[in-house]
């Protein structure tokens, strides 16, 4: 997709003109700029990165030699990300007065090529000739598609098959957009693993068995997620217009709490609402008008990990979200807490009950 025509969300990859693969994070972006994470570095940059711990394995966009770091979403990563940039590519940093911070943001005007999950299983549709790997894929996404009653145009394809440079050993990695087509297909992928058997999941630790959203098919590795359809109504700050919201950032909390919604706890940023806080450090002893209503979490593990009604334990900042208006009449102000400030690797929820 050409960058003219293009409205970011959450997931979408670009490649950018410095040969940087980057993933576009949330749904709100400043002007000119969109907010992403990096996940592959030319190896001609690698050298600029080297306080971060690079995957063995290479990867090939074209003719370019790609790494990427071992563990994509650390604080430790993301700050030596940020050091990089400031120091060698200081037009991929942003001063966001919103939330008084420096933010990874590449420039509209160095973006090459973009690829949307949903435009890339149109194509992988439409390829003539498809190799293993990539029949496999589009089986697999058919295969949840009858089950769940979930159209093909509502679902996407992402990671490196998306790229075109993937391997024979790579995993499937596909999107669905929308909310409720998301619980259909959870529920889709459910039945086929316990009933049909045609699936399995793959449960490596906790948050895994909680959101199940990766497994075997055929002996290969899948991995799912969502993202939110175009213009989909939502109750959430995490996807206001850039500069609806001013976000100032108070102390580090500790608490347990229920969540009283999980209807956007699929998404990047996750939210979850939350009643019946309980903190569990004086630290996290709260007034009354300050207690968070919600935990936004920026880090993808988190998400989906915990149903309405379910107990989470969370470590995060709390902060105070307000409207960025100088009329009294219309201001709005609530707290949350976010987990993923890229400042503490302490950071984290973890579902008590299920």
């Amino acid at each position: 997709m050409v960058v003219e025509n293009w409205v970011p969300m959450d997931g979408d990859t670009f490649v950018t003109k410095d040969g940087f693969i980057m993933n576009t994070f949330g749904y709100e972006h400043p002007e000119e700029h969109v907010f992403a994470f990096l996940k592959y570095i030319p190896a001609k940059y690698k050298d600029l990165f080297f306080n971060v711990e690079m995957l063995e394995r290479t990867w090939r966009y074209g003719q370019t030699e790609l790494f990427r770091a071992e563990k994509l979403y650390t604080a430790k990563n993301y700050q030596s990300f940020m050091e990089a940039f400031r120091k060698n590519f200081s037009n991929y940093i942003v001063y966001d007065k919103n939330r008084d911070k420096e933010i990874i943001s590449a420039p509209l005007d160095r973006i090459e090529k973009v690829f949307v999950p949903r435009d890339c299983l149109v194509w992988l549709q439409n390829l003539s000739q498809r190799d293993e790997l990539q029949n496999k894929a589009l089986d697999l996404i058919r295969l949840i598609s009858e089950e769940a009653k979930v159209a093909m145009s509502d679902m996407g394809l992402h990671g490196s098959l998306a790229l075109n440079m993937h391997a024979s050993h790579s995993d499937i990695d596909f999107v669905v957009y929308g909310t409720d087509n998301f619980r259909l297909v959870e529920a889709a992928i459910e039945r086929l693993v316990n009933t049909t058997g045609k699936l399995t999941y793959i449960v490596g630790n906790r948050l895994d068995a909680a959101r199940k959203f990766q497994g075997r098919y055929q002996g290969k590795i899948y991995m799912y997620n969502a993202t939110r359809q175009f213009n989909e109504k939502t109750s959430s700050a995490a996807v206001a217009k850039f500069g609806q919201y001013k976000y100032t950032p108070l102390v580090q909390v500790q608490f347990q709490a229920t969540i009283s919604s999980d209807r956007e706890t699929m998404y990047r940023p996750a939210t979850y609402k939350i009643t019946n806080y309980k903190p569990l450090n004086p630290e996290s002893e709260l007034a009354i008008d300050k207690i968070p209503v919600q935990v936004v979490s920026n880090i993808g593990c988190y998400r989906n990990i915990a149903k309405q009604g379910n107990e989470i334990k969370v470590s995060g900042k709390l902060e105070k979200v307000e409207t960025n208006t100088t009329a009294e009449e219309n201001k709005q102000v609530f707290y949350q807490v976010v987990v993923g400030t890229a400042t503490s690797e302490e950071e984290y929820i973890w579902p008590i009950t299920s």
